[in-house]
């Protein structure tokens, strides 16, 4: 389509039928593209924080300009609501002229209008102006005079543009939006799309609640210790409560920070953010609640616990926005976030914490981490897609990858060994000799989840993948039974 960015009132008296005017974030589009721009600036140099802070004080246009500036938006991958599509194609065949009006900065808004090429025109927020609310709607009845354009739009803001429109047309309107719509004397024709709101699985989805398996690890030391006491186990349980929550809170960071990469992954575009089923807005006020309940539970158990659990989030947001870019670094880090587990588990039932265990879990979650790593530049590689922007890995070190994950494996399964046949097992166990039947599992169940991944029969994650496998269930089961019989 040709560029139009501000339509004269000459252009549209000159089409009959009455103009349609549609509203982006939140409406078209199922997102903010604030949010998006501000995520994928402070991922790309996690100190320009400062710079946007800076930044802010001149205004929100001065802020939008600035994040439109360097950002790397793809229009084709954006998450468009196909209930407000539809509505634009309607228009479009009655003849009616449809113009795009957003606060977002003109760049962006002129890059998603040449993309989908159904526009008469565009309204766009400048380095000066943010077209917002009344600002909008003042720029909307200099074009269109008041009453003269229809409106779709979704949010508190709109209220002072649907005031002067011919007819209010909202979707994925809140209740306030609702009310404030109901009570308002000028507005006396309103429409409501139909929009899917999304249900308690995706909120899961989007918490991740599968990924709290994970934190099962906060209960080995205590059961490792074999020291069982009403207090330790409450305490344990609390643990595992505040980690699954504050972890839920860092992987909607990560999910926000990898928002356009996610929607170029043949799965992790289907995550409830880049699939826009969850608005990045409430995805975001989200997050704080997560990590302050998760604190606040955390204090129950103990000052350290809390301090371990701090410690824990620091070091993901730093892996969510520098580290997980650093070749090698990124999967230490990743089994460090496993160790740390174990650490705040032993600090929540106040045992001592074997080093035999730091050595064991220090490989076994580094082989974990490298399968994780070989999966998904496994499927890079069979879908023809570049090298991930976001990794520090390139596509042909597809086998080196492997291998390492290989030797990570065997590594941990020869610190069990060791641990077997020190002394330390000889006071805890009466029946130790059991198990040295752990080793041969342990090798299978390696040499396993490696064959699974170059056959192609894992995705993404290790751990997800052993707890759907039947044969890692069964194997998970032996070991366990073997662990209770050397008691």
């Amino acid at each position: 389509m040709s560029r139009i960015s501000m339509p004269s009132s000459d252009d549209v008296t000159g089409v009959p039928g009455r103009p349609l005017v549609v509203d982006l974030d939140g409406t078209l589009v199922r997102s903010d593209l604030l949010i998006e721009t501000a995520f994928f600036e402070l991922a790309r140099d996690p100190l320009s924080l400062f710079a946007i802070c800076r930044t802010l004080m001149r205004g929100k246009a001065a802020l939008k300009h600035r994040l439109a500036e360097s950002a790397e938006l793809d229009p084709s991958a954006l998450p468009y609501d196909e209930i407000v599509l539809a509505r634009v194609r309607q228009a479009t065949l009655e003849g009616r002229p449809v113009y795009l009006a957003s606060a977002s900065n003109k760049r962006l808004v002129a890059a998603i209008a040449d993309h989908l090429g159904m526009f008469s025109g565009w309204f766009a927020s400048d380095e000066k102006v943010n077209l917002a609310g009344a600002a909008k709607a003042e720029r909307l009845v200099t074009e269109f005079k008041e009453g003269g354009f229809d409106y779709i739009g979704n949010d508190l803001a709109d209220l002072p543009i649907w005031a002067k429109a011919g007819r209010a047309i909202a979707i994925r309107a809140s209740s306030p939006v609702k009310r404030a719509l109901a009570q308002h004397t000028t507005i006396t024709e309103v429409e409501y799309l139909p929009h899917e709101r999304p249900g308690w699985r995706t909120w899961l989805k989007l918490f991740r609640v599968h990924q709290y398996a994970k934190n099962a690890l906060i209960f080995v030391p205590f059961f490792l210790a074999h020291q069982f006491s009403l207090q330790s186990t409450a305490d344990v349980f609390l643990a595992a409560i505040a980690f699954s929550l504050c972890a839920s809170s860092v992987y909607i960071l990560n999910d926000l920070a990898d928002l356009q990469a996610d929607r170029r992954h043949p799965t992790k575009r289907k995550r409830p953010l880049a699939s826009g089923a969850i608005s990045v807005l409430d995805g975001f006020a989200a997050m704080p609640a997560l990590f302050t309940t998760s604190v606040l539970i955390a204090t129950m158990v103990s000052l350290k616990f809390l301090a371990v659990m701090l410690g824990y989030f620091a070091l993901t947001v730093a892996y969510s926005f520098v580290l997980k870019r650093k070749m090698l670094i990124d999967v230490i880090v990743l089994a460090m976030l496993y160790v740390v587990r174990l650490v705040a588990g032993a600090i929540a039932a106040e045992v001592v914490f074997s080093e035999w265990l730091l050595a064991f879990s220090m490989f076994f979650f580094m082989a974990l981490a490298l399968i994780k790593r070989y999966v998904e530049l496994a499927v890079r590689v069979d879908s023809g897609l570049p090298e991930p922007e976001n990794r520090n890995y390139k596509l042909k070190d597809l086998e080196i990858v492997a291998g390492l994950a290989a030797a990570a494996g065997f590594n941990a399964v020869t610190v069990f060994a060791l641990y077997i046949s020190s002394d330390t097992v000889h006071s805890l166990y009466r029946r130790p000799q059991l198990l040295w039947l752990i080793c041969p599992i342990l090798l299978y169940w390696f040499s396993r989840a490696l064959m699974m991944a170059h056959r192609r029969h894992m995705e993404d994650d290790p751990i997800a993948f052993a707890l759907r496998d039947k044969n890692s269930i069964i194997a998970g089961a032996i070991t366990a039974l073997l662990i209770l019989a050397a008691i």
